[in-house]
C-alpha cells in the first residue's frame, strides 16, 4: 500500500512539474511573441534623418513636434490628409524621425517661427527607467504568468477550461425540493412506479432476496403540463438520497467534446454519492435519433455515445437510478430506450375525471371557497384539461374573487376561470353594432338548438355573445353528463351537424353567410378527416389507416400515408360528409324557426343565458310548460313525445292491473 501511495505521489509530482513547465513555456512564448510585434509596429523605430533634412522639415513646416534628448533630437512629423486610421487613432503607431544634436544657436529661434513644439529632456537618476521597465516588461510577464497558471490548475481538475466541461447539475438532498407524493394527484399509476423504485433504494434487501434488481432508468413521457418535473421533485423528496436534477440542454455547447465531459462528471459525482438519483429534464435535447443526415450534430451525438456507455458501465448494486422526461419519444434513439438502459417507459397522460377532481383538491387546498364549489362539475367541464391548466383555473379563480370584493371563491368564480383559461376574458370594450350582435346571436343559437334537437349531443351548460380575447365574438359552453374514452359513429356526426348549424342559422336567417363560422369549419374538417382516414367510419375506404399521427404528445398533427389520387378521394369524401351535415343543420333549424328566434332575441337583450334559461324557453316553444326532472337535452322533440306517451300508457295498464 505504501508503495502504491509513493508511485501516486511521484506521479502527482511529475504532472505538477509538467503543468509549471507548460505554464513557464507558454509565458515565454506568449510574451515574445508580444515584444516581437511592438518591434515591427510603425512608429516603434525611428527612422534617422541628416541634421540639414531636419531642418528643411522645420522650415517647410512639416514638423509637429520636437524632443531634443542629450544625445538625439527625436523628430514626430505632422499629420497627412491622407493619413491611416490606425494612426489617427493611435498617434503613438505614427512615423517617427531622429538626428543628432549639433550646436546650433539658431535651431530655438526657427522652431519658435515654424510653430514647432519643443521639449528638453531632463536628466533622471534612474527611477523613471526602472518603473518603465517594471509597467512594460515585469508586470505583464507576471499577468500572464497567472491567466496561464489559472487556466491549468482548471483544466487539471477534469473542468476544462473556465469550467466548460464541468457538470452543473443543482443537487437535491432528502426534502429540500419540498414536494412528495402527496403533492401529486390524479397520476396514480406513475406514481405506484415510482414508489417501487424508492422503495428498493429505501429497503433493497427486500428485492436483492428474490432476485429482482434496480432498474437502471425510468422515462417519463406525456404531454406538456401533466407533471413530469413534479414527480421527479417528488421522488427527491420521498427517496431521501442525493437528487442530481439538470435539463437536457445542459450538456449542449458549440465545442465538440464538451457535453461528453458534463455526462462524465455528472455520472462521477453520482457514483461517489451513490445510492441517488439522476433526472434529466427534456432529454429528446440530447437523446435525438442518430442518423447521417442533413442537420446532424456531432457535439450532440458525442454527448448521446456517452450517456450510453455511462448507462452501461455503472452497476445498479450501488443504487444509482437515471430518471428522464421527454415530450417527444417517437424521436428518442433507439439505442436509449432498450432495456438495460430506459427499462421502464412511465406514461404521465392528461388525468380522467377522477384524476382532475384530485389535481383540484390538491391545488385548492390552501383556498378559501365557499358551500356552493362542486369541483366535480368543473372537472367535467374542463375534459382534456392537465395538471398546469388546473392550477391556473384555481388561480384565476381566486383573483377573480378578490377582485368582485369577496373573501371566498364561489363557483361562478370556478366557472369564470374555466372560460378565461379556454377563450380568454372578456372584451368589454369591444362594442359591436346591433346588426352584428343579431347574427352572432342567431350563430350561437343555432349551435345551442341543433345539440338540444339531437340525442348523441351534449348539455348545453352557457350561451354569450360578449366577445373574448382569444377572439370569439360568443360561444356555446357544453358540459357533458359523465366522462367518455369512446365516441360513436352517430356521437361524431352529431358533433358535425352541431359545429355546422351556426353557419347554417346563418344562412336561414340572414339569406347569407359571414366570415364567423372559419373556426367551426376547421373543427369539423379535422373531425370528418380522422372518421375517414383514422377511424375507417367512411363506407367508400373501409378499414384501412390513411393517416398516422405524429408527435402525440404535442400537436397531434395527422400526416398521410397514401397517394395522391386516394388523397384527392379522401378530400372528396370529407367534402360529401360535411355537406351532408350542413343540410342537417338548416333541415332541423328550419322546422324549429321559431325556437331559433325567440331564443335568440333573448340572447340580444341578456347577452348571457344559462343552459337552464335555454332549454326553458325551448320548451315552452315545443307545448311541454313543465320542464322534466332531468332535462332530456340530448332527445329529439319526436323523441320525447313518444317517451311521455309510453310512460301514461304504462300508468294506465297499472291502474287495469290493481283492478
Amino acid at each position: 500500500m505504501d508503495n502504491k501511495n509513493n508511485k501516486n505521489k511521484n506521479k502527482n509530482q511529475k504532472n505538477n512539474k509538467q503543468g509549471w513547465a507548460i505554464i513557464l513555456f507558454t509565458t515565454l512564448v506568449t510574451l515574445l511573441l508580444v515584444l516581437g510585434l511592438y518591434q515591427f509596429m510603425p512608429g516603434s523605430n525611428p527612422k534617422e534623418i541628416t541634421y540639414d533634412q531636419f531642418l528643411k522639415m522645420v522650415d517647410e513646416r512639416k514638423v509637429e513636434k520636437v524632443k531634443i534628448y542629450s544625445d538625439k533630437i527625436e523628430i514626430t512629423p505632422k499629420k497627412k490628409d491622407g493619413s491611416k486610421d490606425t494612426e489617427l487613432m493611435f498617434p503613438s503607431m505614427a512615423p517617427k524621425y531622429y538626428t543628432g544634436v549639433m550646436k546650433d544657436d539658431t535651431l530655438s529661434e526657427r522652431l519658435y517661427k515654424a510653430k514647432v513644439k519643443y521639449t528638453h529632456e531632463i536628466p533622471d537618476s534612474g527611477g523613471e527607467m526602472f518603473w518603465n521597465i517594471m509597467l512594460t516588461l515585469v508586470l505583464p510577464t507576471l499577468l500572464l504568468f497567472g491567466v496561464f497558471s489559472f487556466f491549468m490548475r482548471k483544466m487539471s481538475k477534469g473542468g476544462g477550461m473556465m469550467g466548460i466541461g464541468k457538470s452543473n447539475a443543482k443537487m437535491y438532498v432528502e426534502k429540500q425540493t419540498g414536494v412528495t407524493f402527496k403533492d401529486v394527484a390524479g397520476q396514480d399509476e406513475a406514481k405506484e412506479s415510482l414508489q417501487e423504485v424508492v422503495d428498493f433504494l429505501h429497503n433493497p434487501g427486500k428485492y436483492t432476496s428474490i432476485g429482482a434488481k434496480l432498474p437502471k432508468g425510468a422515462l417519463l413521457v406525456g404531454p406538456p403540463g401533466t407533471g413530469k418535473t413534479l414527480l421527479a421533485k417528488a421522488v427527491a423528496g420521498e427517496a431521501k438520497v442525493p437528487f442530481f436534477s439538470l435539463s437536457g440542454s445542459a450538456f449542449v455547447e458549440m465545442y465538440v467534446g464538451v457535453g461528453a465531459s458534463r455526462v462524465r462528471d455528472l455520472f462521477k459525482q453520482a457514483q461517489a454519492m451513490a445510492p441517488c438519483i439522476i433526472f434529466i429534464d427534456e432529454i429528446d435535447a440530447i437523446g435525438k435519433s442518430r442518423d447521417n443526415a442533413m442537420g446532424s450534430n456531432d457535439e450532440r451525438e458525442q454527448t448521446l455515445n456517452q450517456l450510453l456507455a455511462e448507462m452501461d458501465g455503472f452497476d445498479t448494486d450501488k443504487g444509482l437510478l437515471l430518471l428522464a422526461a421527454t415530450n417527444r419519444p417517437e424521436i428518442l434513439d433507439p439505442a436509449l430506450l432498450r432495456p438495460g438502459r430506459f427499462d421502464r417507459r412511465i406514461i404521465v397522460d392528461a388525468p380522467d375525471l377522477k384524476g382532475r377532481v384530485d389535481v383540484l383538491k390538491v391545488h385548492a387546498k390552501d383556498v378559501k371557497m365557499d358551500e356552493t364549489v362542486d369541483l366535480e362539475a368543473i372537472a367535467l367541464a374542463t375534459s382534456g384539461a392537465v395538471g398546469s391548466d388546473l392550477a391556473n383555473m384555481i388561480n384565476e379563480a381566486a383573483i377573480n374573487a378578490v377582485k368582485n370584493g369577496r373573501q371566498v371563491v364561489s363557483q361562478a368564480d370556478l366557472f369564470e376561470a374555466v372560460e378565461v383559461v379556454l377563450v380568454g376574458k372578456e372584451k368589454k370594450d369591444r362594442i359591436m353594432n346591433a346588426e352584428e350582435r343579431k347574427i352572432v346571436s342567431y350563430h350561437e343559437v343555432g349551435h345551442a338548438l341543433v345539440s338540444a334537437l339531437q340525442k348523441d349531443a351534449e348539455p348545453v351548460q352557457k350561451i354569450t355573445i360578449v366577445p373574448r380575447t382569444m377572439g370569439a365574438l360568443g360561444y356555446v359552453m357544453q358540459t357533458p353528463e359523465e366522462e367518455k374514452f369512446l365516441n360513436t359513429k352517430k356521437e361524431l356526426e352529431a358533433m358535425l351537424v352541431g359545429m355546422l348549424a351556426g353557419r347554417a342559422a346563418e344562412e336561414i336567417v340572414f339569406d347569407t353567410v359571414t366570415t364567423g363560422a372559419s373556426n367551426d369549419i376547421e373543427k369539423a374538417t379535422k373531425i370528418a378527416r380522422a372518421m375517414i382516414t383514422q377511424y375507417g367510419m367512411s363506407e367508400k375506404f373501409g378499414l384501412i389507416g390513411l393517416e398516422s399521427i405524429q408527435h402525440k404528445y404535442l400537436d397531434g398533427r395527422p400526416v398521410m400515408n397514401c397517394g395522391e389520387e386516394t388523397a384527392a378521394e379522401i378530400d372528396r369524401e370529407v367534402m360529401q360528409m360535411l355537406k351532408d351535415a350542413y343540410e342537417e343543420a338548416k333541415r332541423l333549424l328550419s322546422e324549429n324557426r321559431e325556437a331559433l328566434d325567440k331564443i335568440a332575441a333573448f340572447l340580444i337583450e341578456k347577452e348571457t343565458i344559462t343552459g337552464k334559461e335555454f332549454m326553458k324557453i325551448f320548451h315552452e316553444v315545443q307545448g311541454n310548460e313543465e320542464e322534466p326532472q332531468k332535462p332530456r337535452i340530448g332527445m329529439k322533440v319526436e323523441e320525447q313525445e313518444q317517451l311521455e306517451h309510453s310512460k301514461e300508457a304504462n300508468v294506465e295498464e297499472l291502474e287495469t292491473t290493481e283492478e
